[in-house]
């Protein structure tokens, strides 16, 4: 139960999100573009009712979940653009031959303690011991299911830049990660790495790592545009119109990576459900999309696999192109081959 009163409290730091904020470091309080909703005693109340009356019948897999070894992958001579999801929203994509990583998160449990919290499914296809150079992490916000300290402080002897929404880098600065190697950026903001450019773009999200430090660092979505790609990383978001303004300013995109998953009807403001994702990746202009935030963590009150499932039922439907490779499983992402297993079903004895 206390697990459950923890995330409770995530929800409840969501509100009071109003508007964007100019590049100003001396800002309290970031804020969303679109969304001002408050949270009552109520609200709270409700939230605590439906964790204590949970009765979902697959809240966590009852078979061990695949996963590809992906070490050889990565030392294999190849000129091509390509990615791996390594579990939840975490990512690493080879794109101009630079690696890069989104949101790393290594650890038994996302939670700012490692006795309790919401637990791994999986273990990742990598260790981080494994991994060759990187050259750069990129976070999307400060939970703990997205920005893992001991993942930071483990890959730094490895990574030459840590791209960051503003004020998040401070908390790598706190945990000793040099600043010169920190970039942190506003919505619409770019910086060069190499032959990248890499643009900060808006999410309707929220942060915080604690219950006194909400909203003082900002969240946002990625644009990583290279020589032949273009690709969104969506990190966490509620559905808004800045998904059209996205597409329509730096789209369209090869690929989306786009939260589906955690979703519930009680925090619908910073979360998508899978018809809203989809709707999502048709705003971005997106040629392919592939589902994140799922199939790791059990961060909400639905079934682990049910996000998976409805999104390529939903896709099928609407003949969009929807990737749902195995962790560890290589993504081509100029030429995607379409996901035909079903994985995260119990295989048949």
């Amino acid at each position: 139960m206390l697990k459950k009163l923890l995330l409770i409290g995530g929800m409840i730091m969501a509100s009071s999100c109003v508007k964007n904020v100019d590049n100003d470091n001396s800002v309290k309080k970031f804020t969303n573009t679109e969304i001002n909703q408050t949270t009552s005693t109520s609200d709270y109340y409700d939230m605590i009712k439906a964790y204590w009356n949970d009765k979902r019948d697959q809240a966590t897999p009852n078979f061990d979940i695949p996963v590809i070894p992906l070490i050889d992958e990565l030392l294999a001579p190849d000129e091509s653009d390509i990615l791996f999801r390594l579990g939840h929203s975490s990512i690493l994509l080879r794109i101009d031959q630079n690696l890069i990583i989104f949101d790393p998160v290594f650890s038994e449990r996302a939670s700012p303690v490692q006795w309790m919290g919401p637990k791994r499914f999986h273990q990742p296809p990598i260790s981080i011991e494994q991994l060759p150079n990187i050259k750069a992490v990129i976070i999307s916000h400060d939970h703990y299911d997205h920005l893992d300290k001991h993942a930071i402080l483990e890959l730094d002897k490895k990574v030459e830049f840590f791209i960051t929404p503003l004020k998040v880098g401070k908390h790598l600065e706190s945990w000793g990660i040099d600043k010169s190697k920190i970039t942190e950026l506003n919505w619409w903001q770019s910086t060069q790495v190499d032959t990248l450019k890499i643009t900060a773009t808006p999410a309707q999200h929220f942060s915080g790592r604690g219950l006194l430090d909400k909203d003082e660092t900002l969240w946002a979505s990625w644009a990583i545009q290279g020589a032949e790609s273009n690709i969104y990383f969506g990190g966490d978001s509620g559905y808004f119109g800045g998904f059209k303004e996205i597409g329509e300013r730096l789209g369209p995109f090869d690929l989306t990576l786009i939260e589906t998953g955690a979703y519930h009807e009680l925090w619908p403001e910073v979360h998508m459900f899978p018809e809203q994702s989809l709707q999502a990746h048709v705003d971005l202009k997106g040629d392919v999309m592939l589902p994140i935030h799922n199939g790791t963590f059990d961060l909400s009150l639905h079934n682990w696999n049910e996000p998976l499932q409805r999104i390529t039922e939903l896709a099928a439907d609407k003949e969009v192109v929807v990737l749902t490779p195995k962790f560890g499983e290589r993504v081509n992402v100029k030429t995607p081959e379409r996901t035909t297993f079903n994985w995260w079903l119990k295989p048949q004895s």
